[in-house]
Parts: structure tokens; C-alpha cells; sequence
């Protein structure tokens, strides 16, 4: 753990999001201890699954906060036979198919290191791939929204989504999770100290 002179964790955060309520991917608590599991170099900070609409307000203040420089959405794919990292999500509400604003880009594309998390992924021996196909649900309104509310800026966080494959296993799903957010912490630089 980095710690300034106050004991307070320089560490950067990383949002994990399990947005999916009745289908929880992964408990992050994995001992007895109570303690969150932490990618290298980070801290993990969980937002509880909800309503899609309150959830994306949610997540969108945890990163107007500050100390947050990395948001991993995880949920299933509909779709994919291995883990996909979603690269772009369109202006679409959840199962609708209609745009859910009138104004704005009808497509937002990742700002994670969407290379990097597809490698991390195959490393630890599970198929995974990345793709521009949005799928017509939660988390690819969340992403949507996420990005599409942030400053388009050089210091803007990096937002992500995995989709875990149906079925999979816990074990799997975990591993999956683990390479991915980790991944995205190699890029993540330690908070500064308070003046």
C-alpha cells in the first residue's frame, strides 16, 4: 500500500461494477477477512448493482469524486462464447432499442486499454476477444452513459466493460475479472499528495 504522511492510500481507485443485481458475477470479498480483493497497484471500490438509471448517477459521482481513475463494468454476454471486452456502446435504452436522448454521439467508444485487458485475459489461459458490437442491454447503457457524461480530456478515466461468458464458473469468472482489472491498474498513476 503507497501511503502519504496522513495514512491516507495514494493508491488510485478502480470501480468495479457487477451491475447485473440478480446475477452477482463475483463476490470481491474472497476470505474470511473481509478485505476487497486489490489489483496491483490500486484499490478496489465496489458499487453495488441497481437501477440502471440510478446506478449510471451512482457511478458517474463516484468519478466526479476524485481518486477514482478507472471504472471495469462486469456482466454477462449474450453472445460471446468466451469473455469480451466491449469496445464502443451506442445511445440506446436497455432492451428498448430506442435512443434515450435526443442530443449527443450516437456511439461512445472505451477508454480503457482494451488491448492490453484482451492479452491479460488470454494470459491467464481464458478465450477472450474485443468487440465494436454493442449488445441491447445494462451495461451497454452504463457504458454509454459514463462516457458520454465525462470531459473529453487526456486525463479522463479509463472505462471499461467485460461481458463473462454463459455459463462459467466462479473460478473462471474470477480469474477473468482479476486479469482484466489488473490490467487496467499497470496504466494507473499513484494520487498525489495534499498540499
Amino acid at each position: 500500500m503507497v501511503e502519504d504522511p496522513t495514512g491516507r492510500d495514494r493508491r488510485p481507485g478502480i470501480v468495479i461494477c457487477a451491475y447485473d443485481a440478480d446475477d452477482p458475477v463475483w463476490d470481491f470479498v474472497e476470505d474470511l477477512s473481509g478485505r476487497l480483493w486489490d489489483p496491483p497497484g490500486a484499490r478496489t471500490v465496489t458499487v453495488p448493482a441497481g437501477e440502471p438509471h440510478a446506478l449510471a448517477n451512482a457511478l458517474t459521482e463516484r468519478l466526479r469524486e476524485g481518486g477514482c481513475q478507472a471504472m471495469l463494468l462486469v456482466g454477462r454476454s449474450a453472445r460471446a462464447p468466451g469473455f469480451r471486452v466491449q469496445m464502443r456502446a451506442e445511445v440506446r435504452i436497455p432492451g428498448g432499442g430506442k435512443r434515450f436522448v435526443g442530443t449527443g454521439p450516437s456511439i461512445a467508444r472505451s477508454t480503457a486499454p482494451v488491448a492490453d485487458m484482451v492479452r491479460a485475459l488470454q494470459a491467464a489461459g481464458l478465450q477472450a476477444d474485443a468487440s465494436s458490437e454493442a449488445e441491447d442491454d445494462v451495461g451497454s447503457y452504463l457504458l454509454y452513459r459514463l462516457l458520454s457524461e465525462l470531459p473529453d480530456n487526456p486525463d479522463a478515466p479509463a472505462i471499461g466493460l467485460l461481458r463473462t461468458p454463459v455459463p462459467a464458473d466462479e473460478a473462471a469468472i474470477s480469474k477473468g475479472v482479476k486479469a482484466a482489472a489488473s490490467a487496467m491498474a499497470r496504466r494507473l498513476t499513484p494520487l498525489s499528495r495534499p498540499a
